[in-house]
């Protein structure tokens, strides 16, 4: 049996064993210019504000996955967003979702996007956000992290999801009248490991966070992925890509893992799904200090599979699972790379520049350059 291969038994989405993105696919991992993003130096980012970091981002979506336009010329995105540290890590415990504007290529902080109080956490973590048809009611699907009045921080993850209306209030977008707030997604144990864990710091928490909407093209079903980890395993480096089926009927009904990392990555992130050229290409952001330090490590990057349907069977992107890493040089510039059906992506700005020794590290806690991929079969690359 080939490491792309199922169980034969499988006859419903998600009833395949995972497929494995493997040691072996790592280490074909080659650096070239076709997979390498350029350089990003000080002028190619402006912050959006001196007092605000921000990360992770995503556009509200139609349900195609397609950045809406709310005012033609004018996309809202949702961000993680935090005050300003010296020390970056701290913006993950003090995390919120804030709305931002993008007009003209101008980004323009709304504000966080929920009110005080209304989210069950401590703090708030990635998602996605789906404007309905009316182009008025919007869906956020979120990570609820820690329990709300918590002392000392926790790390377990929840997915829940709320809805608002998308309107104006005084000329600015705003999100109004939350409501329906639940948890959509409940961990099954037989697969996904517990994530109540007291203590943990960036890299080696478990994960079960991120979920990312996706309608499959092929028969309009619903679809939500999501990082988690491999219940059962031996290994510290246990990431997986979860999924959950909507049923049509508002509840969303877990599956098995799709692809598995088992002892050779720990956080396989943000992953996602665009249906281009009649292809499903599932993406996940990592770094390469979540690989097995025993190796094989690749590279800080967007990495990815390809199949030609929803459950399989995935095959790893140019025969290793890279898409583009950062340059050898600035290591850790840029992370959680987002790709939106038309092949644009984006990113935020991290660890920016020459990277030098016994140095302050640079976050540049703002978006980074879009980028646009080229993509062919298995086959992906940057566009020149």
């Amino acid at each position: 049996m080939s490491e792309y291969s199922s169980r034969a038994d499988a006859a419903e989405p998600g009833l395949k064993a995972p497929v494995r993105w493997s040691q072996d696919h790592v280490r074909k991992i080659a650096s070239d210019t076709g997979h390498i993003a350029p350089q990003i130096g000080e002028g190619d980012f402006t912050r959006i504000s001196d007092n605000l970091d921000v990360w992770d981002a995503w556009p509200i979506q139609h349900e195609d996955g397609a950045a809406a336009e709310v005012e033609p010329g004018t996309t809202l995105w949702m961000a993680l967003a935090a005050p300003h540290f010296e020390d970056p890590d701290e913006r993950h415990g003090h995390a919120r979702i804030h709305l931002i504007e993008r007009k003209a290529g101008r980004w323009t902080d709304l504000g966080p996007v929920m009110p005080d109080g209304f989210s069950p956490g401590s703090r708030e973590w990635s998602g996605s956000a789906v404007l309905g048809p009316d182009g008025k009611e919007m869906t956020l699907y979120f990570t609820v992290t820690g329990r709300r009045g918590e002392s000392i921080l926790t790390f377990g993850q929840r997915l829940f999801a709320a809805r608002a209306w998308l309107g104006k209030d005084s000329g600015r977008w705003t999100l109004s009248d939350w409501r329906d707030l639940r948890e959509v997604v409940l961990p099954d144990p037989a697969h996904y490991m517990a994530t109540d864990s007291a203590d943990g710091g960036p890299g080696t928490i478990k994960a079960f966070r991120d979920p990312a909407f996706f309608r499959d093209p092929a028969d309009g079903a619903c679809y939500l992925f999501f990082a988690g980890s491999q219940a059962g395993s031996e290994s510290a480096f246990n990431g997986v890509v979860g999924w959950a089926r909507g049923d049509g009927e508002g509840a969303w009904n877990i599956l098995p893992p799709l692809i598995s990392a088992d002892t050779l990555n720990n956080e396989l992130e943000r992953p996602h799904v665009v249906y281009h050229g009649g292809a499903y290409y599932l993406f996940w952001s990592t770094q390469r200090h979540v690989f097995d330090p025993s190796g094989p490590t690749g590279p800080t990057g967007l990495y990815g599979m390809v199949a030609d349907r929803i459950d399989g069977e995935w095959r790893p992107l140019n025969g290793t699972g890279l898409v583009f890493a950062n340059p050898p040089q600035s290591p850790a510039q840029a992370y959680s790379w987002l790709v939106l059906p038309d092949l644009s992506v984006t990113s935020f700005v991290d660890d920016w520049g020459v990277q030098e020794d016994e140095r302050a590290r640079r976050f540049g806690a703002t978006f980074a350059p879009d980028l646009h991929l080229v993509l062919q079969g298995e086959s992906a690359r940057l566009a020149d």
